[in-house]
């Protein structure tokens, strides 16, 4: 089962990026393109990073390993620390 679907990170608003006056050029394979300023990320390697990053998570769990969460930014500290 996936992670997430590509409507569901489209109603999140997963794929508005930064300014386009204002990026990494490491971003540029993640990139969809660009509209009005804002570069679009593309949804579809965002799901397949997603993916990888469950079943890594699930191998460590599997394993009875530990995993370090961190949000550094304030919007993300209550989810970070509710599904950590």
């Amino acid at each position: 089962m996936p992670v997430a679907t590509r409507r569901e990170l489209l109603e999140a608003g997963v794929h508005f990026g930064h300014q386009t006056k204002r990026w990494n050029p490491k971003m540029r394979r993640y990139l969809y393109g660009q509209r009005s300023g804002i570069y679009i990320i593309d949804l579809e390697r965002t799901l397949d990073g997603l993916q990888q990053a469950h079943d890594f998570l699930r191998e460590i769990g599997a394993r009875n390993g530990s995993v370090l969460f961190v949000g550094t930014k304030k919007q993300a500290q209550e989810v970070v620390a509710e599904q950590a």
